[in-house]
């Protein structure tokens, strides 16, 4: 039986995150069986991009990484804290906003991955890569432990150990995800990386418009297992969500990469009911100040491509471009037809799905696709936003 730790840390000094950690990681069985003497361990947290603050939930804290780094060197092995931040962001300007040139100054090492060599890893059987496009370090790793943050996802519901080393890829082939499945393609990391333990950093966790503009929501938790679906199932119930709702853990595992059912997961430490809190989601985030517009969610739209455009108004406001929402349809999901009053020009199709209406408005690609690319298509050619979500390259990168 998967068992998964929940541990209440006692503060927010570095030996009460430490304590939490060591308990939890004991919990699940130490990490004897899973780290040898002289092995190269990646220690994974999440840089997504700079924070507002440091401790916003943004970013994994340099605490909780630290602690699970120490305990893989208490078994003689060589931690590695490796990283890259989203595509387009500099992964070191993270690294110096959120503390973790400390670490460096103690003698541990951490990487940006970016800076490094270009690598490959063969993805047998993948849905959506064929070959991880990563680095060196990741391609040498003997194992790989995943330390996200416990929050909220614009596009996968949650994000949590499994969607964390989506920052094990290339940016170009981030990118190619977002134009043809990040569910999938996440999948197809954990298929081919298969991380050895979770730890998540759930002291200060983000809700609603996450991974990077959500609520702070503080629950002094650290999760830990070395089954990373039934460590993503147990964090996402903690959450308020359903464990059927983030579709990542559902396809991990129905490719048979972990327990999700919680009835055969054995938890230790606090009990999910005592600790658990209902998250906002980011589809339920309201944006003031926007112009009258037409949002049509099909009843058969996926949470993935509901979320993105949630998300990508955030960004279309935050970018100046609010204007050009004015008057618009922006239609996502399997919808049979138009309503009155939608146009070719006044129509952006969203996602996979809406394919089949692609002649009757602006098409934006992608299950899901990325926020620029929704952006790009409510703004139209008036000016060009990021890279033109029409830019065909994006096609050509994996």
């Amino acid at each position: 039986m998967s068992v998964v730790s929940i541990q209440k840390t006692e503060g927010n000094e570095y030996e009460q995150i430490k304590k939490a950690v060591y308990k939890a990681i004991e919990d699940c069985g130490g990490l004897a069986d899973i780290v040898k003497p002289g092995y190269k361990v990646l220690v994974k947290p999440n840089f997504v991009a700079v924070p507002k603050e440091r401790c916003t939930g943004g970013v994994t804290r340099w605490e909780v990484t630290k602690a699970v780094a120490e305990r893989v060197r208490e078994e003689g092995a060589e931690a590695i804290i490796a990283e890259s931040a989203a595509a387009g962001v500099d992964t070191e300007e993270v690294i110096q906003a959120c503390g973790y040139q400390k670490l460096r100054d103690e003698g541990f090492q951490v990487i940006d991955l970016k800076s490094r060599k270009p690598a490959s890893i063969p993805t047998e059987n993948g849905k959506v890569i064929q070959k991880m496009n990563t680095w060196d370090i990741v391609a040498e790793a003997d194992a790989v432990i995943s330390v996200p943050v416990m929050k909220t996802h614009d596009q996968t519901e949650v994000t949590l150990g499994m969607k964390n080393l989506k920052g094990l890829i290339a940016d170009g082939q981030k990118k190619f995800f977002h134009r043809h499945g990040v569910v999938n393609g996440v999948v197809d990391i954990i298929q081919t990386i298969k991380p050895v333990m979770t730890v998540i950093d759930g002291t200060f966790c983000q809700q609603g418009l996450g991974p990077i503009y959500g609520e702070t929501v503080e629950m002094d938790l650290i999760v830990a297992s070395k089954d990373v679906v039934a460590c993503d199932s147990v964090g996402s119930a903690i959450m308020g969500y359903d464990v059927n709702a983030p579709m990542i853990t559902v396809e991990a595992y129905n490719r048979g990469l972990g327990e999700k059912d919680l009835d055969k997961i054995e938890v230790k430490g606090c009990t999910i009911q005592s600790v658990a809190r209902r998250f906002k989601r980011s589809s339920e985030v309201t944006i003031p100040g926007l112009p009258p517009y037409q949002l049509i969610f099909d009843e058969g739209a996926c949470t993935g491509c509901r979320n993105t455009v949630i998300s990508a108004l955030m960004d279309l406001k935050a970018g100046g471009y609010e204007k050009y929402l004015e008057g618009k349809y922006i239609v996502v999901g399997p919808v049979k037809e138009l309503p009155e009053g939608a146009t070719k020009d006044n129509t952006v199709l969203v996602g996979q799905c809406t394919k089949k209406l692609e002649d009757q408005g602006r098409w934006v690609p992608g299950c899901p696709p990325g926020n620029v690319f929704v952006v790009q298509g409510i703004v139209g050619d008036a000016e060009t936003v990021g890279r033109r979500y029409s830019d065909k390259s994006e096609d050509e990168i994996g």
